[in-house]
């Protein structure tokens, strides 16, 4: 029950989201809108204009290849249409060379299973085997049979990528925008929860194995950004020629931006595994005294804060130079800082363990700050 509350949840923030305004949302809703348009335009096309039999082919070609870029739609309906092809011609030469439905498929399925792992194919090659399967069980394998079947392929493969090209062109900039904010917004929540669990005597074992979790979440978050860069790139391509329509958008960051991101969550990484470490009973390293932590929580809190300021810097509209931070941020950090090499003075003192510990903790929170606040790249 807990789970299907948490997607019901979700399906509810997504709907929000996609009715409130423009985003990555919306953009599956038109994308989703504008396959089921294609393929009722095919079958309107095929069946009912031309009076084709085999429209559903047609339809089927063209709910698929409305494709997330329309780069990649130009491809898969090469690599589908291709396929489709195939499928029809072996298989209606199966059927005559065997005379039974049976023969034909033990002919041609395995021969059109192992070409589909072709690499030229792609993801689309299992299209070949499944075109025969359609094409010996309505028993149409004459040589009408096949120029209709494949005259409704390439008719569905020229509507769904029309559709795709001209009809709202999905522009993948603004995935990239709004995965970086979030894993911004996600990083400072993060060091904000370490922070106040830090200031929390019964910080425990238990506390770092959820700091660790949510590190692990960032980097999922960081993967689904790689991703979104590379649908933006793919998204720009073939937009100069005869396919170049005007939709606004704003431009994604630079890629020097996902580098910066990618190291901050590294640091992060480190840092909650340094405590984690530190947790363990059973290991050597020593977490550092009290005092010593709730300067810490106070750092973290800072840099949580400056990535937090990143996130709305990214998705406010105009706001695209990186806002360093503020003089009163500027000398909270110094000073922490000096604190805080005051006690790695006193914890040396003490033994190496502790020292050991102090010190790259606030060497990861240093690492942290500079990527977040220092001039850069314009995003």
């Amino acid at each position: 029950m807990n789970a299907l509350r948490r997607e019901a949840d979700s399906v509810g923030k997504a709907a929000r989201a996609a009715w409130a305004g423009p985003g990555r949302e919306r953009d599956l809703v038109v994308q989703s809108l504008k396959a089921a348009a294609a393929a009722l335009l095919a079958w309107l096309v095929g069946s009912v204009w031309l009076g084709d039999p085999m429209a559903l082919m047609a339809s089927w070609v063209a709910l698929i290849l409305v494709q997330a870029t329309v780069y990649s739609s130009l491809l898969q309906a090469a690599r589908q249409f291709t396929a489709i092809c195939a499928g029809t011609v072996l298989a209606s030469a199966a059927l005559a060379l065997t005379g039974s439905t049976l023969g034909a498929l033990a002919l041609s399925i395995p021969l059109l299973m192992l070409l589909a792992n072709w690499r030229r194919f792609g993801d689309q090659g299992v299209f070949g085997a499944t075109t025969a399967l359609f094409t010996l069980a309505t028993g149409a394998a004459g040589a009408a049979a096949v120029g209709h079947r494949v005259g409704q392929a390439a008719l569905g493969a020229v509507i769904g990528v029309a559709v795709n090209a001209l009809v709202l062109p999905p522009i993948h900039l603004r995935d990239v925008r709004e995965n970086l904010a979030a894993l911004a917004r996600e990083s400072g929540d993060l060091l904000h929860t370490v922070a106040a669990d830090l200031r929390d005597t019964e910080w425990n074992a238990q506390s770092a194995a959820g700091w660790s979790s949510a590190s692990a979440r960032l980097e999922r978050r960081l993967e689904t950004l790689r991703s979104a860069r590379g649908w933006s790139r793919e998204s720009l391509r073939l937009r100069a020629g005869p396919l170049r329509v005007r939709r606004a958008s704003r431009p994604a960051p630079p890629e020097e931006e996902d580098e910066r991101w990618s190291r901050v969550t590294g640091h992060i990484r480190a840092l909650t595994r340094t405590l984690s470490v530190a947790a363990d009973e059973e290991r050597t390293p020593l977490p550092p005294d009290g005092p010593a932590l709730h300067a810490y929580a106070g750092l973290l809190d800072l840099i949580g804060d400056a990535c937090q300021l990143e996130s709305r810097r990214l998705l406010e509209v105009g706001e695209d130079e990186r806002a360093g931070p503020d003089d009163r941020a500027e000398a909270t950090m110094l000073r922490l800082r000096r604190e805080l090499q005051e006690w790695l003075r006193e914890h040396a003192g003490q033994g190496a363990a502790r020292a050991t510990v102090l010190g790259t903790l606030l060497l990861q929170a240093e690492n942290v700050w500079s990527e977040t606040v220092s001039t850069g790249p314009r995003g």
